[in-house]
């Protein structure tokens, strides 16, 4: 497992945008496929974005395709998650997720988890 750590949440007016951060502990992270979840209040925690490895596939949910942007810089350690043209709807606790080797979708297809950043986008 890796230790995360994200960053770069907050409030953003409605069509604004955000980048989130996640920095990950350890030598390995260029073996671990990253993604992005997130959940709203009341709601159950949703896949965002997915990034194979070495960053050569990227996967996104419907509702946040031509928005939202997931990269990695494995010298740095670190995943991002760009967001543009940032709805209310899109208001919720982002979490970055590590498993290893193949990208996947499902919450429970990841084993290391960070803390979350808030995102927060008014209307």
């Amino acid at each position: 497992q890796v230790q995360l750590v994200e960053s770069g949440g907050g409030l953003v007016q409605a069509g604004g945008s955000l980048r989130l951060s996640c920095v990950a502990s350890g030598r390995t992270f260029s073996s671990y496929a990253m993604g992005w979840f997130r959940q709203a209040p009341g709601k159950e925690r949703d896949f965002v974005a997915v990034i194979s490895p070495k960053g050569a596939i990227a996967s996104y949910r419907d509702s946040v395709k031509g928005r939202f942007t997931i990269s990695r810089d494995n010298a740095k350690n670190t995943v991002y998650l760009q967001m543009n043209s940032l709805k209310p709807e899109d208001t919720a606790v982002y979490y970055c997720a590590a498993r290893i080797a193949t990208a996947a979708t499902k919450e429970e297809d990841f084993d290391s988890w960070g803390q979350g950043t808030q995102v927060t986008v008014s209307s």
